[in-house]
């Protein structure tokens, strides 16, 4: 077994069209014997992930699954290699660094020792 990288991306539509639509990207681990194969496999999870339910303000939420955006091989990635890369373009910049700084933070503070 072969493993791969898949970037499977998402619509979800909020209240009908009534809120800004969103679009959500998720990576995630594919094992199978050939890219062909993990393609196929990587959109059967997709498909799995569809769902609709009703948010906390009991609105109608759809999960609607668009395709496989990127296959990636690990077979020989070495360590400290980009495997994913995205530009964010924000209007409020520093707003966006204390964000990533937060992030940071509650990994530091949850699993390691040297925060």
């Amino acid at each position: 077994m072969k493993r791969y990288l898949a970037k499977l991306m998402f619509n979800i539509n909020i209240d009908n069209g009534n809120h800004a639509t969103q679009f959500d990207e998720q990576i995630r681990v594919i094992e199978s014997q050939n890219l062909e194969n993990a393609f196929q496999k990587a959109r059967v999870i997709g498909k799995q992930e569809e769902e609709t339910f009703l948010n906390h303000e009991q609105k109608p939420v759809n999960w609607k699954f668009i395709d496989v955006v990127d296959l990636y091989p690990l077979e020989n990635i070495k360590d400290g290699e980009q495997v994913y890369s995205v530009t964010h373009e924000k209007e409020d910049t520093n707003a966006f660094i204390n964000y990533i700084r937060g992030k940071s933070m509650l990994i530091q503070t949850k699993t390691l020792t040297f925060a």
